[in-house]
Formats: C-alpha cells, sequence, structure tokens
C-alpha cells in the first residue's frame, strides 16, 4: 500500500494568520490519522511562517502513525531540531529562506559531501533520510554514494504536463525510480499532486512507497471536509480495492 502523509503546513498558516490556536493544529493532525492517513508532514522553516520549531515535539508526542520532518540542513538549527526530536523520516529539502514552496531537487554533485554528513548522522539516530531530487536517473549514482534510504521524486513536471500527456509526464520518474530501486533506494513522490493526477502516479510508478500531500489536500477540504478528503485520496492511491 502506498502511503499518505498529510502536509499540514497550510493548516499552521492559517493559525499563524490570526494568532491563537484556531484551528488547533494538533487536533488537525490526531483527526486526519484518524480518518485513515498513514503519516503526517511538516516543513519547518526558519521564518516559522506555518510550521513554528515548537510545534514540532508537541506533534511528535501525539503522532502515532509516521511522523516526516522536511527541511534544509544547511539552516543549522533544522539538524538540531530532527535530531532531538526523532521522528521516522526526515526529507532533506534544498529550499533557500525566501521561497515560497519548494520549486526544485537538489545539486547533489555540489552537495555530495555536506548531504553525506547529514544522513550518516540520521542513520546514527534511528532515522530513515529521504533526498528530494528531480526526475533524472543520473542522480541515482549519486544518492547511492551519498547513503540515503529513500528519494523524493520531486512531481511539479509530472502535475503541470499531466493534462496533455499522462505516460509522457511520468516516463522520467519511472526511470528513476527503477533505477533507484535496482541500487536499494526505495521512492517517495510529492508536490503538485490533486485527486486529478494521484491515481496515475500511483498505478504507473513503480514501486512507490509513498505520497506526501499539503497544499491540495487542504484546499479540497474546503469543498469536502477534511474527512472526505482524506477518504478521497486514500482511494485515489488504491487503499479501498478488493
Amino acid at each position: 500500500m502506498i502511503a499518505l502523509s498529510v502536509n499540514i503546513n497550510k493548516i499552521a498558516t492559517l493559525r499563524n494568520a490570526r494568532g491563537g490556536q484556531v484551528p488547533d493544529l494538533f487536533k488537525a493532525a490526531q483527526e486526519i490519522e484518524r480518518f485513515g492517513a498513514q503519516g503526517i508532514t511538516v516543513h519547518p522553516r526558519p521564518d516559522e511562517r506555518h510550521i513554528r520549531y515548537s510545534d514540532v515535539p508537541v506533534l511528535k508526542s501525539i503522532i502515532r502513525g509516521e511522523f516526516n520532518i522536511e527541511g534544509n540542513p544547511m539552516h543549522p538549527p533544522f539538524m538540531d531540531l530532527v535530531l532531538s526530536v526523532l521522528p521516522h523520516q526526515v526529507t532533506l529539502v534544498p529550499d533557500q529562506e525566501q521561497q515560497l514552496t519548494s520549486n526544485h531537487g537538489w545539486d547533489l554533485a555540489s552537495h555530495h559531501a555536506f548531504l553525506k554528513s547529514c544522513i550518516q548522522q540520521l542513520k546514527s539516530a534511528g532515522i530513515r533520510s529521504s533526498l528530494f531530487i528531480d526526475p533524472n536517473p543520473e542522480l541515482v549514482e549519486q544518492a547511492l554514494y551519498i547513503g540515503t534510504d529513500r528519494l523524493e521524486l520531486y512531481t511539479e513536471s509530472y502535475a503541470q504536463a499531466y493534462a496533455n500527456n499522462p505516460r509522457l509526464a511520468l516516463e522520467p520518474y519511472v526511470k528513476t525510480a527503477l533505477l533507484a530501486q535496482s541500487k536499494g533506494i526505495e521512492i517517495n513522490a510529492g508536490h503538485d499532486l490533486n485527486l486529478n493526477n494521484i491515481a496515475y502516479l500511483a498505478e504507473q510508478l513503480p514501486g512507490l512507497k509513498e505520497v506526501s500531500v499539503g497544499h491540495a489536500l487542504i484546499a479540497d477540504a474546503l469543498y469536502f471536509g477534511l474527512q472526505n478528503t482524506v477518504g478521497l485520496y486514500r482511494r485515489a492511491l488504491g487503499h479501498f480495492k478488493g
């Protein structure tokens, strides 16, 4: 089964827009799990525009499924945070402080030594590691050297091209996934996935372990309700077959 990890950044954005604790980020995380999601994802940024660093230990204490923390290890507090909280998975993302959202994968050739050191720290702490990369088979050998457990394939280009030609849009992802898995690296996927494009990805991307969905899922919940929306994404991932 492909795991659904729900990114709750947007719930924190809404909370922070008014101050206080409405909506309740922690209750939302618990409800999302109760509705059937296998995990919760957060991306604490240095400016704390949505998830605050202080949110993370609280979430770790209440989440029963998988807890995935995304972030850039070049911001020193990030590695301190994840090594103290010990989530199930840490996804290393090369976003800069001023970026509105993550919009590219790692340049592994330029950062291989640094990333290898970060991965070694995560492994020593018993944390599964994932690197956020563009869909490019040429990156797989570099990822193998760095020692990551998983690769999260950045799916924006798939989402943009899906309407015109789904098979062609997914082709570089399939090639990258097959090569990675032949080397013992598992595959996650995320970014710009929604109810229109996620089912095809789930059906056609071999060996996919986890998808992380945030913005679209929370937006859909405004129309369909949170419980129904989690169910719709689970159905699209094939959780209710048979």
